[in-house]
């Protein structure tokens, strides 16, 4: 006999599991179905490990950079094995905390796979695809996140053709790696990799690294990881790769030039697509295209009246803390509460490659094609003193106005720690604060912060500390 809830939720990533607690707290019976490990692919095998591999990675070149500082050390190394152990560590840390929070909401756990018999009913399967449960709930919550997408002329093998998941986990580390896509997970990896000895060539279609970001941002990471020592090749494609004993031949192509670079592994980094597959979507009429599960935004409703989805499974941006804002206002909906609608256009996203990135709204370039009139202000951390003090001057903080309202429509960022930065250019755009009030709301000096302040500054032709010569009025 099927057991009975009010809520199922299905997929426990950073949307699931949030859903599933606030329900519970809505005072609805809920479940959740998790068919690997608690916390999905964000605590296991995606924003927390790799945030502990990058840190590894920061605390490697601080030591190789200590003679900055008047810092003597002898001699230190990677230990390969030792970083990849701490990672999984820390991923194994925050799953069992998502385990505590499931019994301190009680929400009922139900491991295996949920595919939908109906609207109103989904059976739990084992990895043989038997039957274990089965879940009858008025509402279900589709939250089975996204997995790494394969290219046609490249099959992930997990050996020398690998994805993300298999690159936090490889047992040695490679003396040469390809990355294919130069996206947030591309650079990420690129970092920790080069940093700690690999020998790394980067290949992207787009004209600039991080092509989603505004083209300042991509060109400045460009340099810096050129400086680095890092082979970039942008406005390229992979032609073919091949297997060659021990390694691989990947036959690249930029314009007119065709070029074979050899590695021991080639990582593809070219984006992801959603898990709609095998769940039964099909059977009961939820529609969904291009590995994206069709919703009304306002309420995350699908083509079926009483199923919803959240976070990667319905499309873009694909982000953490987007799957959990939508899970709440999702539960809350249901509950006949009135959430904020979720502003999609006011989405920060966090990169965390050495220099960082962060931004929130129009690029520059979007801006522009919007019709807007704009102000662009922009701050160099070189020009910090706190960025000067840390010895981490690369960077900027770039920020954009409409000129004819003040409204702050976007604002971008790469250096240190930027994507702790971030967070006062959304809250500020969501309270539709104008320049004028950023530059007068007091900035505590020496901060990373005072930079988005001084670029303000800048576009109101107001800034002190670069020499500028004020703008008209």
């Amino acid at each position: 006999m099927a057991k009975e809830f009010d809520v199922c939720v299905i997929g426990s990533g950073p949307g699931g599991y949030v859903a599933a607690i606030r329900a519970s707290q809505l005072g609805f019976k809920t479940a959740i179905v998790e068919k690997r490990h608690l916390g999905g692919v964000c605590l296991n095998i995606g924003c927390i490990p790799t945030k502990a591999l990058l840190r590894s990675a920061e605390v490697f070149e601080s030591i190789e950079h200590a003679g900055d500082y008047g810092i003597n050390v002898d001699s230190f190394s990677a230990d390969f094995g030792g970083i990849i152990e701490r990672s999984r560590g820390v991923a194994d840390k925050m799953s069992k905390g998502v385990q505590f929070l499931m019994k301190a909401n009680k929400v009922e756990v139900f491991e295996g796979k949920g595919v939908f018999e109906s609207k109103e009913q989904i059976k739990v399967e084992d990895e043989d695809g038997k039957t274990k449960e089965q879940i009858k709930a008025k509402n279900f919550i589709i939250a089975t996140g996204a997995r790494p997408r394969e290219l046609p002329n490249l099959e992930i093998d997990g050996k020398m053709i690998i994805d993300s998941e298999r690159a936090m986990k490889l047992e040695n580390k490679p003396e040469k790696m390809v990355v294919i896509g130069a996206g947030a997970i591309g650079v990420e990896f690129a970092y920790f990799y080069h940093t700690i000895g690999t020998d790394v060539t980067i290949v992207e279609l787009k004209d600039s690294l991080v092509p989603v970001e505004d083209k300042d941002i991509g060109k400045e990471l460009g340099k810096i990881y050129k400086k680095k020592g890092m082979t970039i090749k942008t406005g390229s494609t992979v032609d073919k790769v091949e297997k060659d004993g021990d390694g691989v031949k990947v036959t690249i192509k930029t314009g007119d030039d065709t070029e074979t670079v050899k590695a021991d592994v080639v990582l593809s980094a070219v984006g992801v697509t959603g898990n709609v597959e095998g769940i039964g979507l099909d059977e009961i009429g939820v529609e969904y295209e291009k590995g994206a599960i069709k919703i009304d935004r306002d309420t995350l409703q699908t083509s079926v009246e009483n199923i919803y989805a959240i976070g990667d499974v319905a499309g873009g941006p694909w982000l953490a803390h987007k799957a959990s804002h939508e899970g709440i206002i999702c539960v809350e909906k249901l509950a006949g509460e009135d959430p904020i609608p979720m502003n999609y256009n006011n989405i920060p996203g966090c990169t965390y490659c050495e220099p960082q990135i962060a931004s929130v709204g129009y690029t520059e370039e979007q801006a522009r094609e919007e019709g807007y009139d704009i102000k662009v202000g922009k701050f160099p951390f070189s020009a910090s003193g706190k960025a000067t003090g840390l010895g981490h001057e690369e960077g900027f903080v770039k920020v954009i106005f409409d000129e004819k309202y003040g409204e702050w429509l976007g604002c971008h960022m790469i250096g240190a720690h930027v994507t702790e930065l971030i967070a006062e250019a959304v809250t500020a755009r969501d309270l539709e604060t104008t320049g004028h009030e950023i530059i007068s709301a007091v900035h505590p000096h020496p901060t990373m912060s005072e930079a988005v302040m001084e670029a303000v500054a800048e576009a109101y032709g107001e800034g002190v500390h670069l020499g500028s010569k004020p703008k008209k009025k």
